[in-house]
């Protein structure tokens, strides 16, 4: 009788990839989880239930094939499997390694919900896929045939670089416009070491110009080159930039020095770690060593501050959130991972202002309380009366989430039209904007969200790039009228 491959979850128990102890963590920026060797990888996918209904899939934004995958992890079909895996992700190992599988797939397995503990799917995608690289699997774009039409993209995060590998695959010409000097966006400067190491994006963005995407990097679009000059070089213009305008924090003594955002602070920790010079963190302005750390915020960007500032060789690390632990929107594994590694959180308090003199020494804060559901559903916090407190802190980093920057204002352009919070207004299924050719996808569409979203946009966005093309022919720019 041929051996039962799957369904071993009443047998076989949950198993994640064996994490570095957290005071070996601390101390450097690499991956905190540990490979899966074959065996172990191969035993966690027989867990999979091959359910009729596949939640993990559905609940994927990419819709992955998830049972398909694991099934044949299970069987040592690792090259089948990662061709099944790459048919619906551009980029499945940055997914298994950044997505907050505990909100998505793995939140939703069925045997979960019936309670013998998810399979292990983001470390099992990891896994197919750094094997593939290792093994040679990953192809080099090779595009079954040219064609004569361009498309410029710009931003080249998660979703510019989804539809920029999507439409070289289909022969078109293809460049990527950014403003800084490497590809990737927040996958490069936003997002620590420690959950994604940079070789792993670099590789891609290798790839793609291996294969033909070219990169224009260090071009602020409105300043280097207009966006009309891109409309007529070009016959379709997709739009990727994300949301980069930080939300900011008002009060008493809110202009002091030591009070940073978010994205300044994550961005010199990440070139540090490239080598590069960065005159900021060698003055101290965004170098938590040594110091009294509190961060505002409770989402996964505020995680990745706490535990940068760990690694920093902070003196404390606080994190102020205003809601309790249940109902923060940051992913619970990284909760716990950061509480692993020293960092004390201070549920339901928000800053009312801060003291110093011309630099912060301290954070003024208010306890609240959870009242009444908001029209999302939440409870409201409210301040409890004559509460308050004042938290020390040397260097304060606002991490209150993105909002998007205003286009139609930096790039001088007349008719590209926005919602009523300033994001890009495009078609839900065709991605198109209110401007002909011109299309916009991820966060600077949706608002601030998640990179495996950015992946689906850009990838649906190029299908119907391919569409406007075929249907418009070639031979035309797309200049304004």
């Amino acid at each position: 009788m041929a051996e039962q491959r799957m369904l071993k979850f009443v047998k076989v128990a949950r198993d994640m990839p064996s994490k570095r102890l957290a005071e070996e963590r601390r101390g450097d920026f690499h991956e905190i989880y540990r490979e899966f060797a074959d065996a172990k990888a191969a035993e966690q996918s027989s867990r999979c239930s091959q359910c009729g209904v596949p939640y993990c899939q559905s609940h994927c934004p990419l819709h992955n094939n998830i049972p398909d995958w694991l099934k044949l992890t299970a069987e040592g079909r690792l090259r089948e499997a990662y061709e099944i895996s790459q048919a619906t992700n551009t980029f499945p190992e940055i997914c298994g390694r950044i997505c907050p599988q505990d909100r998505l797939c793995e939140g939703n397995c069925v045997i979960e919900q019936s309670g013998h503990g998810t399979v292990t799917i983001g470390a099992i995608e990891k896994y197919i896929t750094d094997t593939a690289w290792e093994e040679g699997w990953v192809a080099p774009i090779v595009p079954a045939a040219e064609r004569e039409e361009s498309i410029g993209v710009i931003g080249a995060g998660p979703g510019g670089l989804a539809a920029a590998d999507a439409l070289r695959r289909a022969g078109f010409k293809v460049t990527v416009y950014d403003r800084y000097d490497r590809a990737g966006g927040l996958l490069i400067y936003g997002i620590p070491g420690f959950k994604l190491e940079k070789d792993v994006v670099v590789r891609r963005n290798r790839q793609l110009a291996e294969g033909g995407v070219e990169f224009v990097l260090n071009c602020d679009v409105g300043k280097d080159i207009t966006f009309a000059e891109l409309r007529a070089k070009h016959d379709a213009v997709l739009i990727a930039t994300g949301v980069y305008k930080t939300r900011d924090l008002g009060g008493p003594g809110s202009g002091l020095n030591g009070i940073v955002r978010a994205i300044d602070y994550l961005t010199a920790s990440n070139r540090k770690s490239f080598g590069d010079l960065v005159p900021e963190f060698e003055s101290g302005e965004l170098n938590a060593d040594g110091r009294e750390v509190v961060v505002i915020g409770g989402g996964d960007t505020a995680m990745d501050c706490v535990r940068t500032a760990i690694r920093q060789g902070a003196k404390s690390v606080k994190c102020l959130y205003r809601r309790d632990r249940a109902n923060m929107p940051g992913s619970q594994r990284e909760v716990a991972n950061a509480e692993e590694e020293g960092v004390e959180f201070a549920w339901l308090t928000a800053p009312k202002g801060f003291t110093g003199e011309s630099a912060v020494a301290g954070v003024r804060v208010g306890r609240m309380r959870l009242g009444a559901p908001d029209a999302s559903g939440r409870q409201s916090p409210e301040e409890i009366p004559d509460a308050d407190y004042t938290e020390s802190a040397q260097l304060v980093i606002k991490a209150l989430g993105f909002e998007p920057e205003d286009l139609p204002r930096l790039w001088d352009v007349e008719g590209l039209e926005v919602t009523r919070w300033g994001t890009v207004k495009a078609d839900f299924t065709t991605k198109q904007t209110s401007l002909d050719g011109v299309f916009a996808v991820g966060d600077i569409v949706r608002g601030a969200s998640l990179v495996v979203w950015a992946i689906r946009d850009g990838r649906e966005a190029a299908a119907s790039i391919i569409d406007y093309l075929d249907t418009r022919g070639s031979g035309a720019s797309i200049a304004a009228e």
